[in-house]
């Protein structure tokens, strides 16, 4: 119930207005958010790279209403990336499809999104479509085919709630592509999704499998397994050590600030790790979605701003 319900706020303009006025809020959201600047993301990201962590940077933003504010948003990742190269730093991006157009129109989104992929292209860079709501699947798969076509360095995210992502998987496998999967984030109907946790895991482990299978690592697939879940951590250690699977065939991919002793722990382990690095003013959406997924954080914000 709570999770539904901060799911709801996250998107949610009134709820934003009210919880973003309180200096607290902005506080509690650098748990996950590493900043508002640019530079701050990096030297995060400096800091993870000598712990021989890598990182995926993503400047936060989503739903833009208009081609300018989607071109600027654009604009920010082509800084972004020619800083990455200016820096040094090991990280590749992400991006969301809405936060470059998707609602003003495809052709728009394609066209922003190609450039970001173009020079990331020339740096050596790769770019990684991150998904949203269900009502933005089916034109996020199809972007991302069409950008495939012309560019190897783009990859995709796949949600184990949903009931469709088992032949989204099976397609990517097909091709070869790069995919991160990941539960899912977002409140969806029970018609598309699986509504019980223990079902969303259930397809998880299946999903992953599939990843890490001979047919799909035989093609050239490269997983990435985003997951806090212990559990399922210790599962994939345990099909990759019984079937001999090479620890730099895969990596393990989780959110800043979350379960910093897994990541040092898989990294002594010898295997790949990349954390997700947000950072922007438009983190409201993202901290309320982290809320969700571990609502005892929003008992503490509750009071300190009740006593503040």
């Amino acid at each position: 119930m709570i999770r539904t319900i901060l799911i709801y706020m996250s998107q949610n303009e009134t709820f934003k207005k009210f919880v973003m006025k309180f200096p607290l809020s902005k506080k509690m959201s650098r748990r996950f958010v590493v900043g508002e600047k640019l530079y701050e993301a990096v030297e995060a990201i400096a800091r993870l790279n000598e712990k021989e962590i890598t990182a995926t940077l993503d400047h936060l933003g989503e739903n833009v209403k208009d081609q300018e504010d989607a071109r600027a948003s654009a604009a920010a990742y082509l800084e972004i990336l020619e800083e990455i190269k200016r820096s040094g730093i090991d990280s590749h991006v992400s991006l969301k499809l809405t936060q470059m157009g998707l609602d003003v129109g495809e052709e728009v989104c394609f066209r922003n999104v190609e450039d970001i992929v173009r020079l990331a292209e020339k740096n050596s860079n790769f770019v990684r479509i991150d998904m949203e709501g269900s009502p933005y699947t089916q034109k996020t798969m199809d972007i991302f085919y069409r950008l495939r076509r012309d560019h190897k360095n783009v990859g995709i995210v796949i949600q184990s709630c949903l009931y469709r992502s088992q032949g989204d998987i099976e397609k990517i496998i097909e091709n070869g592509y790069g995919v991160r999967l990941c539960k899912g984030a977002y409140r969806e109907n029970e018609d598309i999704a699986f509504p019980k946790k223990k079902d969303v895991d259930a397809n998880y482990i299946r999903l992953t499998e599939m990843l890490l299978s001979e047919k799909a690592r035989g093609n050239g697939v490269y997983p990435a397994i985003a997951t806090h879940d212990e559990k399922i951590i210790n599962w994939v250690k345990g099909v990759v050590a019984k079937n001999n699977i090479g620890k730099d065939t895969f990596e393990f991919q989780m959110l800043n600030g979350i379960r910093r002793d897994l990541q040092r722990e898989l990294v002594e382990g010898g295997y790949r790790v990349r954390i997700y690095v947000p950072y922007g003013d438009q983190w409201y959406p993202y901290f309320m979605r982290r809320l969700a997924e571990r609502p005892a954080n929003l008992i503490f914000l509750i009071k300190n701003i009740l006593i503040d």
